[in-house]
């Protein structure tokens, strides 16, 4: 039985996802810890991390999209594509002007790129029916509220700019692992025949 995508069958698309998820979580929690212990002491390395973030969304949805029908079939990917490049210009830009601006423009990008993926999520809930897309829906809701929260933020006389942004990389990671070990352990409850 397909999927609806050209190739992929049910199970084949939730093992991607599952790796997905596992590689998704294992970067953010690498960035967060970078950011925390890296980050810190150098605003060179900072300013780096800050742009690598949202550039690596980007990225990672085109992945994503790509192994689940294509950018055409993924809309709400292709969307978070388009705004995830354009928080990375925008990152660089903001970075000439103050933390301020940058973390605003993280709780933009936090608030769309959130509710897309909540859209994201919302559809995979209808495909595979599988609880775990719940946690995703949750992670794209948390997104948009932490990027109100960001917004908020900038607009106090200069905030800590990274580690705002790590805690925020911290919480993604935890949601990306909880879905890759709910399906790991849903794997393991009820194996392929």
């Amino acid at each position: 039985m397909m999927n609806g995508y050209t190739g992929f069958t049910f199970a084949s698309q939730e093992e991607w996802l599952k790796c997905y998820y596992f590689f998704r979580a294992g970067f953010a929690a690498a960035w967060a810890e970078a950011a925390f212990t890296l980050g810190c002491p150098s605003s060179l390395f900072a300013m780096t991390l800050l742009i690598v973030y949202p550039a690596w969304d980007a990225v990672a949805n085109v992945i994503d999209a790509e192994r689940s029908g294509g950018l055409g079939n993924n809309r709400m990917q292709a969307i978070n594509v388009f705004i995830s490049g354009l928080a990375t210009l925008a990152v660089v830009v903001a970075l000439q002007m103050s933390n301020n601006s940058v973390l605003a423009v993280f709780g933009a990008w936090a608030i769309l790129s959130g509710l897309l993926q909540l859209g994201s999520a919302v559809g995979r809930w209808k495909r595979f029916e599988a609880p775990w897309a719940m946690v995703m829906i949750l992670s794209g809701v948390q997104s948009a509220w932490v990027g109100a929260f960001f917004i908020w933020l900038a607009r106090s006389p200069e905030p800590p700019l990274i580690t705002n942004v790590a805690g925020y990389a911290a919480l993604g990671a935890i949601y990306f692992l909880i879905s890759a070990i709910w399906m790991s352990v849903n794997d393991l409850r009820h194996p392929a025949s």
